[in-house]
């Protein structure tokens, strides 16, 4: 995220979220609940809003703040989902956008080297 701007926030997320589902195969009738964090730079608005206009209505969503510590990712907002799915943890593909660092090194893939 360059700017703390509700309009730029909400896109984001509703991208993230959608490549997310696309990426794992869920439907959102799948999903228990999305928690969404943001970095203490962040204030806007709220990221679970992006959920709604995506027109996931009964998907119990929460909002919650990152802890401000050293050599955090500024301007960044991090979404789990809970899902009923039939993928084991390892096929579950993980998604990173717009230069986020990854920082489970263990979960690149052979050929993609870490970042940061």
């Amino acid at each position: 995220m360059e700017r703390d701007e509700a309009g730029q926030i909400l896109a984001r997320t509703q991208e993230l979220i959608v490549e997310m589902a696309r990426a794992n195969g869920i439907d959102p009738a799948q999903m228990s609940s999305i928690c969404f964090t943001m970095t203490p730079d962040l204030h806007a608005t709220f990221p679970a809003e992006a959920a709604r206009k995506v027109g996931w209505q009964f998907v119990p969503v929460i909002c919650m703040s990152e802890l401000n510590v050293p050599h955090g990712l500024p301007k960044t907002v991090r979404v789990l989902m809970q899902a009923e799915t039939d993928r084991t943890p390892e096929q579950v593909r993980h998604i990173y956008q717009y230069g986020a660092v990854v920082l489970r090194e263990d979960l690149l893939p052979a050929d993609q080297e870490p970042q940061g």
